[in-house]
């Protein structure tokens, strides 16, 4: 009765054939839809895919012509996968096709897919307006800041589409609630920010709190001061290099090339090879020092011995006779003022920086004097003053008592202290006005002025400056002290902290006549109040009876303070158009475009309003812009404009149009996309970021349709450090181990190697891989047959292989690991993990990650009544875990999908739940890695699964992972009119070797990359 109203309904569905006769005979396809299919369907099929309740909701009663079949090509993808693996008619049913009528169906779908794939080949395809994901987000953030900010650690996971991406359109919407998650992040992001003296930037952490900034640029300033070369055995070796340049086989090199070579400065390496080869040296420790110098050895071969040790003792000669020499500071005193008062402190730090290049005669002793003795000196613990002791002089540091020779000697170590300072920089001090030994345990500040109780920098540099740094790198130190400045208000700060300690740890000014002075005031700083300050002070310390000295120290405090402040006002002032420059320009960055004068001029009128209206200081005005602009869908949002009515116009940049084959292979309905959204369609791809200058650049002059352009860049990107990025979004999500990070199903106690750096260890080996293989070129093949892998220590020792050399965080490429079962992305420890239930390991998980994930076949989920198998391997009985899954397999509902994928699992039964290599299974079994493959051939373990997939199915591979870049670098499902372009990427990828490159040059240059479905072409589809 069904098969009756079915044939009904298919002439009703085809009207009165014969009125359309002539056209169906002319087409061949439907032809045989009514020849060969629909009796197929409705013999085969009909009974159980028809009506109100078809089997698996899959109704194919709708399907009653040919170009019914053409309107649905999804469901009938299902149904070629379902006749090629026999899986349809199901095994019970009654009737089954003949072999030859089951391939005549399969043969007719294939036929009319590739007639309708070829009638839209190169369709665009729905590419959706979406917004980034959360990666995206992340990457773009930080190559827009300079800073790895990732505020999205606290956003929802992002949910993949059909191709198991998170980057498309039909995945990546907008709710309510997302929405008040971006807008803390972008808050969060403008808490980062810091307005310096050119521009904007952007810290690692908060700069809310004084205490950030100064953490944030002190450590900047120290670091640049450790990277600069001060060690004088460096330049002692450098010299002797350079003296023995002929011999080491350097014969014409200058010394500006040895400073190279030995990472010293040219500067001062030319200072230490005059000092040690001045023929005018006859006393005195340069002479000394030169009696060393003569006697280091002479090279006798270019790869002679290097006389570092000798060198070393020449620098520590100078250093122990340096710290002999440094000339003592007393601090300077005044009646009631504390010892620890900025004016006499900062005097003290001035006096102590301008001895750097000096030495204090005191230290020598007159031959045939006898030193005197005297009690040690005594510290005044309630003034906390220490009592002055007259240096001793040392008898090593004789010198004659000629009055001409002992000026020639004194004049000899002057000429010592000032080619070695004693000290380059300080970076570090204590509080200066205190006993040494008495303060020692209180530890140093970096880049501290050495108060107490207060906040205070100093700047001691001026060795280095003057006789290390080049012109570039004085510039470089200068600015970073300016910003320093600028940023943290140092000297503002610094004046009010002066205010606040003279006014709790100190009485000098508790009198009335300082009440005007006030640290919790906002004007404390303003020229008038330090003036003012500066004369009741000054006054009250010289009607005290201050010295002469400490009157001149607290006089300059105060000038210097007024200097300070209003040079670093004025630096603020001259910043702040700066700022709103700037910030146009980030958010043409941020946008992925050139600016448009009116958002530009919207954006400083949103300043001046935040300004005006709502009274926030410069600062928070420019924090809030910045949140503005991170909050625009053109920074949030990917849209892609086309050409037509695009970008590049509205920008005052027309794109030129590319005289290239791709607008003639562009499909009908199609239109180019601007070259700034291609340029953001290429970065997202291959780095899942914004568009680097390069890249923007390319699009501004018009010209990245070009395919020489386009594959270049593209080849540059692909060897960049971002391309990271490819390897764990688009490696991590299709081998599905990107969130691999938050794994916690391993028992703990039963595997205790497991542990948290261990399963970081794990999920950053396919990293370190496929990133290797992206930037180097390699055959995307390596993915299955590559003998070698990446390993820290930690993963090596896990994998019994040699421990290489280095820090725990060096990752090593390693070869020839098929020895101990490793090898490219089959036997890596994270995907042998992910796949095991935590107790035991599932032949059946691995093997269907092997068909699915590598080889993209299509699996049905299994039915809800399947029993699950024991949690804990170690309690399966007599039975091993095979003869277990075997029992699971005579249920005939089971069998046909397992018959598929569990061989390809059975194989790693060498490898235990957290891919350790073993013999015995938990419950003390001896392991059988054996195992017969689908189509009948046979193999054991890891070898055995290679030669399977290189003899069978390594064209099942490739097409999948084309297939998967592809979508991942459409950001859509891939659909029937991409099939041809694919075919093409699998013939190019052949013929180039199978280059990963391959792939990605045949993306770019496809239509469906460069184009965008135009607006009259989106209506009908």
């Amino acid at each position: 009765m069904l098969r009756n109203a079915t044939l009904l309904i298919l002439c009703l569905g085809f009207g009165t054939l014969s009125r359309g006769a002539a056209t169906a005979a002319e087409d061949p396809i439907d032809r045989r839809f009514t020849a060969e299919v629909f009796p197929f369907l409705d013999a085969y099929c009909l009974d159980c895919h028809a009506g109100k309740e078809p089997e698996g909701d899959f109704d194919l009663s709708r399907f009653t012509s040919a170009a019914a079949v053409s309107g649905d090509h999804p469901h009938w993808e299902r149904v070629l996968d379902q006749l090629r693996e026999e899986q349809m008619p199901p095994k019970k049913a009654k009737e089954k096709p003949t072999a030859e009528t089951r391939r005549q169906i399969v043969s007719w779908i294939q036929d009319i897919r590739q007639r309708d794939a070829k009638k839209t080949a190169g369709d665009p395809g729905p590419v959706l307006a979406r917004r980034l994901s959360n990666a995206e987000y992340d990457y773009t953030l930080r190559d827009l800041t300079g800073s790895d900010l990732r505020p999205t650690k606290e956003f929802p996971v992002d949910p993949a589409n059909q191709a198991g991406f998170d980057n498309s359109g039909e995945s990546l919407t907008m709710s309510p609630g997302l929405l008040k998650k971006y807008l803390q992040a972008a808050r969060s992001v403008s808490e980062n920010l810091i307005l310096t003296q050119d521009g904007l930037a952007f810290a690692p952490h908060p700069m809310m709190a004084d205490t950030d900034r100064d953490k944030y640029f002190v450590l900047r300033i120290v670091d640049f001061y450790k990277r600069q070369p001060t060690d004088y055995a460096d330049y002692f070796e450098a010299a002797w290099r350079f003296q023995n340049r002929a011999k080491l086989g350097q014969r014409h090199a200058t010394l500006s090339d040895i400073a190279a070579a030995a990472k010293v400065s040219p500067k001062y390496l030319a200072t230490i090879w005059a000092t040690l080869n001045d023929p005018h040296e006859r006393v005195g420790p340069i002479f000394d020092l030169q009696k060393m110098w003569r006697t280091l050895p002479t090279p006798t071969a270019p790869g002679s011995l290097s006389p570092h040790a000798a060198c070393v003792a020449m620098r520590d000669f100078v250093m122990t006779l340096r710290t002999k020499l440094v000339p003592e500071v007393e601090n300077l005193t005044g009646p009631g003022i504390n010892n620890g008062a900025q004016a006499f402190v900062l005097w003290k730090d001035r006096q102590m920086a301008a001895n750097r290049r000096r030495y204090d005669p005191s230290a020598l002793m007159i031959e045939g004097t006898i030193p005197a003795v005297e009690p040690p000196p005594v510290a005044d613990k309630k003034s906390r003053k220490r009592v002055h002791k007259p240096r001793q002089p040392d008898p090593a540091l004789a010198i004659p008592a000629d009055p001409a020779e002992r000026a020639r000697h004194e004049a000899a170590y002057a000429r010592f202290a000032s080619v070695f300072p004693d000290a380059f920089y300080i970076s570090e001090r204590a509080r200066v006005f205190l006993d040494t030994d008495e303060d020692k345990n209180n530890g140093g500040r970096l880049l501290s002025a050495g108060f107490h109780s207060m906040t205070g920098y100093f700047r001691d540099d001026g060795p280095l400056y003057d006789m290390v740094l080049d012109d570039a790198a004085r510039e470089e130190l200068d600015h970073l002290w300016n910003e320093f400045e600028l940023v943290a208000s140092v000297p503002h700060r610094m004046h009010s902290s002066m205010i606040w300690f003279e006014r709790t740890d100190s009485s000098f000014m508790i009198d009335a006549q300082f009440d005007f002075a006030r640290a919790e005031d906002k004007d404390c700083s303003s020229r008038e109040k330090i003036r003012q300050l500066a004369d009741v002070y000054y006054a009250k310390a010289k009607t005290r009876g201050a010295s002469g000295a400490a009157l001149a120290a607290i006089k300059e405090h105060f000038e210097r303070v007024q200097a300070n402040v209003t040079r670093v006002d004025r630096m603020r002032e001259e910043a702040e158009p700066k700022h709103l420059r700037a910030l146009g320009d980030f958010a043409g960055r941020a946008f992925r475009r050139p600016l448009k004068e009116s958002e530009r001029a919207d954006l400083v009128a949103f300043y001046h309003t935040l300004r005006k209206d709502d009274g926030l200081d410069h600062e928070d005005a420019v924090r809030d812009c910045l949140v503005s602009v991170l909050m625009s869908p053109n920074f949030l949002y990917r849209v892609d404009l086309a050409e037509a009515g695009g970008l590049p116009a509205l920008a005052g940049n027309p794109s030129k149009a590319p005289a290239t084959k791709m607008s003639a292979t562009m499909p009908k309905g199609a239109l180019p996309l601007s070259d700034y959204a291609l340029a953001s369609r290429l970065s997202y791809f291959l780095w899942s970021s914004m568009p680097d200058a390069e890249l923007l650049a390319r699009a501004a002059a018009g010209d990245l349709q070009r395919p020489g352009v386009l594959a270049a860049q593209a080849k540059r990107m692909l060897q960049d450090d971002r391309s990271r990025a490819m390897a764990v979004e688009f490696g991590g999500n299709w081998l599905d181990f990107r969130r691999f990070e938050e794994h916690n199903a391993v028992d703990r106690e039963r595997f205790p190697m497991f542990n948290d750096k261990l399963r970081e260890s794990m999920f950053q080996e396919p990293i370190h891989f496929l990133t290797d293989l992206i930037r180097h070129d390699r055959s995307v093949l390596d993915l299955l047959y590559g003998d070698y892998t990446f390993v820290d220590p930690l993963l090596a020792k896990f994998y019994g292989m040699a421990v290489p050399p280095g820090p725990d965080d060096q990752w090593t490429r390693v070869e020839q690991v098929s020895k101990v079962g490793r090898g490219g992305l089959l036997p890596m420890s994270v995907f042998l993990t992910h796949n095991s239930p935590g107790l035991r390991t599932s032949p059946v998980k691995r093997g269907y990650w092997v068909v699915r994930q590598l080889l993209g076949e299509h699996i049905p989920p299994p039915p809800a009544t399947v029993p699950a198998l024991p949690a804990d391997e170690a309690h399966l009985g007599e039975l091993n875990l095979r003869e277990t899954l075997e029992r699971h397999r005579a249920d005939p509902s089971c069998a046909a999908c397992h018959a598929r994928f569990d061989s390809m699992g059975l194989v790693f039964e060498g490898f235990g739940p957290v891919g350790e290599h073993r013999d015995k299974d938990l419950g003390g079994k001896p392991v059988d890695d054996h195992a017969i493959f689908p189509g009948g051939s046979e193999g054991s373990g890891l070898a055995g699964l290679k030669t399977y997939l290189h003899e069978h199915r390594e064209g099942d591979f490739v097409d999948n992972l084309s297939r998967k870049l592809l979508a991942y670098a459409l950001g859509r499902t891939l659909q029937l009119s991409d099939e041809p372009g694919l075919a093409e990427m699998r013939r190019k990828l052949a013929a180039d070797g199978f280059r990963f490159g391959s792939l990605v040059e045949s993306i770019v240059s496809s239509p469906q990359f460069l184009n965008k479905r135009g607006p009259d072409d989106l209506a009908t589809r």
